[in-house]
């Protein structure tokens, strides 16, 4: 498949999206003095602004690449969830997943940020897992709009929409119906995840979550399969009977492996502004890429490209499709 027909085809997927959706909420000022009050800067507004965050990234991303793109997720029953589902209508993202609770606020993100300096954030949430009626609610909803879908995307931020009967049962669900799933894990369901298509922790979640330091600076390209990253994912995916495992690793770029195959891809050199947000996007990709049954090489070098790209704006943003098609006219071999 040309390029050209693989970013024409991400029009004609949709996707839908579990996991802990938020509002990432900037704050910009100028700061010109230091409070008589306390040794602290004094912050003088300028402007705000609220973003879709979390899973809700990842929506935003799946929209910005083409797809027609579902939510599903669990919010509180406030003002900000009202806010929240505005964004989401104004984007054109499906909301008929989300749950509102009576019990959990929405999660917001604050962030002050002076110029390019980010000064403080202020987190208002609750982590707690969500109770056992809204799991079957949620997983009666996804189970209904998920025969729509061509891939169902796991965005965990540990914020606890995503428990491990929440997971299990909606993977098992998936694997019936032949929909592939694509997971971004966190730390406290990370080994829930099991018979998943597509499983993508960062170096460090890998670690944490096998208990050992993986040396990949210096992998031998020609011993790829001896290499510590390799055997390491290997484990990984034996332990969890996973079909392919993609791992981001920071400035060394992506390592992808499935039982017959494995590749590593290097980073793109990048200015990089900040990273947020940079996970979701190269999930989001990963996603389509595998709704669209790409080579695992292809979906490594396509997703390692456009979770640099994100790198180079500041603040959490969705990827740019022609920017990115660009770039990957000139950076990716077929």
């Amino acid at each position: 498949m040309s390029l050209d027909s693989i970013f024409e085809n991400f029009n004609t997927l949709t996707a839908l999206v579990i996991g802990d959706v938020m509002i990432d909420s900037y704050l910009w000022g100028k700061v010109e003095r230091i409070s008589p009050e306390a040794p602290v800067p004094v912050v003088s507004l300028k402007d705000r602004e609220s973003r879709l965050g979390g899973a809700a990234n990842v929506a935003l991303n799946l929209k910005s690449l083409g797809a027609k793109t579902i939510m599903c997720s669990v919010v509180g029953n406030d003002k900000e969830s009202e806010n929240l589902i505005e964004m989401f209508e104004q984007q054109n993202i499906d909301v008929r997943g989300i749950i509102h609770s009576q019990d959990r606020p929405t999660t917001i993100k604050h962030r002050i940020l002076a110029g390019s300096q980010h000064l403080l954030r202020i987190d208002s949430e609750t982590t707690n897992p969500i109770s056992e009626n809204e799991s079957e609610e949620l997983i009666n909803k996804v189970k209904e709009l998920a025969l729509e879908a061509d891939v169902i995307i796991f965005e965990d931020y540990d914020k606890g929409v995503l428990t491990e009967k929440v997971i299990s049962e909606l993977i098992d669900f998936a694997n019936q119906k032949d929909i592939p799933t694509v997971i971004d894990p966190k730390k406290r369901n990370f080994w829930h995840y099991k018979n998943a298509t597509l499983f993508k922790p960062n170096l460090k979640e890998l670690q944490e979550g096998l208990g050992k330091d993986i040396n990949v600076k210096n992998t031998d390209l020609n011993n790829l399969r001896k290499s510590e990253i390799a055997l390491a994912v290997q484990e990984l995916a034996q332990k969890m009977q996973l079909k392919s495992v993609l791992i981001t690793l920071s400035e060394y770029g992506v390592y992808i492996a499935n039982s017959s195959e494995n590749h590593k891809i290097a980073a793109h050199k990048r200015e990089i502004s900040d990273v947020s947000g940079a996970g979701d996007t190269v999930v989001s990709i990963a996603g389509l890429c595998m709704a669209l049954k790409l080579p695992l090489k292809t979906v490594a070098e396509l997703a390692n490209l456009g979770g640099g790209l994100v790198c180079e704006s500041l603040g959490v943003v969705p990827i740019d499709k022609s920017l990115f098609k660009q770039e990957a006219k000139k950076k990716v071999t077929f």
